[in-house]
């Protein structure tokens, strides 16, 4: 078995080759028009540890999209301790990940969320997903992207129902008793093989950058009124409601010190209601 320290250097490494990947091909899609701006921070509660956060705005693609990538360490506070497996002892932990939220111009796009990690508390895991947010019906981009996500999954022996399930679950605003978009794949606590898993994520991520290709690619150019957008940016609305009042990842981000900027980079920069 690869000893703690070790799993810890491989996954870091990864989510940062991961970061630097991403940020690459979304470049290559504005063909230079627009580059991604770098903002190092450095987690204030004892400093132990941060992140890199890259955001590119106004492009020709992208309106707004972020690509976070941070690593920490140190406690929960006593009263989040029990709302994360293996935390509710001492409360220690140490996470590494990256998150991307790409919010488009074009509003026949759809907004695409993906994120992956690792967390360590007196248990370790891997968690994760992708999801798509459309603001227009599109049956055959819906088809694509779960089969797509279908095929990962198998390669990995990893159950595609199970974790599509899940997605819908999470994804879902249950004030408004509707979904947040067309689901995608959610997966938590993944712990039982570190090697599989660590395999299945590397895969998820490279997965993740072919399906936004694909999507972007086959769209890029289609034509859009001021109607559309507007029907977007309401849409944008429910996207906020969800990152706000429900997403796991925000709170544990707050609660874990990390930077507010990166943690709400995933807002759009414009919404409506």
């Amino acid at each position: 078995m690869i000893n703690l320290d070790f799993r810890k250097k491989m996954a870091d490494s990864w989510f940062s080759y991961l970061q630097t990947q991403i940020c690459k091909e979304f470049e290559n899609l504005e063909k230079g028009n627009v580059k991604f701006k770098k903002r190092i921070w450095k987690k204030q509660i004892n400093k132990e540890g941060g992140g890199t956060s890259f955001l590119l705005t106004n492009g020709n693609i992208f309106e707004k999209v972020g690509v976070n990538k941070s690593t920490v360490s140190g406690k929960f506070k006593k009263n989040f301790r029990s709302k994360i497996l293996g935390a509710k002892k001492d409360g220690k932990y140490w996470a590494s990940g990256v998150s991307v939220v790409a919010h488009m111009k074009n509003p026949k796009i759809p907004a695409i969320h993906f994120n992956s990690r690792f967390i360590v508390t007196t248990k370790e895991w891997f968690g994760g997903g992708m999801d798509v947010t459309p603001s227009h019906e599109d049956k055959k981009e819906k088809l694509f992207v779960h089969s797509m996500l279908k095929k990962i999954c198998k390669q990995n022996g990893k159950n595609y129902n199970k974790y599509k399930k899940w997605c819908d679950k999470y994804f879902f605003l249950p004030h408004r008793n509707e979904p947040r978009g067309i689901g995608g794949i959610f997966f938590d606590y993944e712990k039982k093989n570190w090697t599989k898993n660590f395999k299945f994520v590397r895969e998820l991520g490279i997965g993740f950058i072919d399906i936004s290709k694909a999507i972007i690619d086959k769209k890029k150019k289609y034509k859009w009124t001021k109607k559309d957008k507007q029907i977007q940016l309401l849409k944008r609305g429910r996207y906020v409601e969800f990152n706000l009042l429900f997403d796991r990842g925000t709170k544990f981000g707050l609660n874990s010190g990390g930077n507010v900027e990166s943690i709400l980079m995933s807002l759009p920069p414009q919404a409506k209601w």
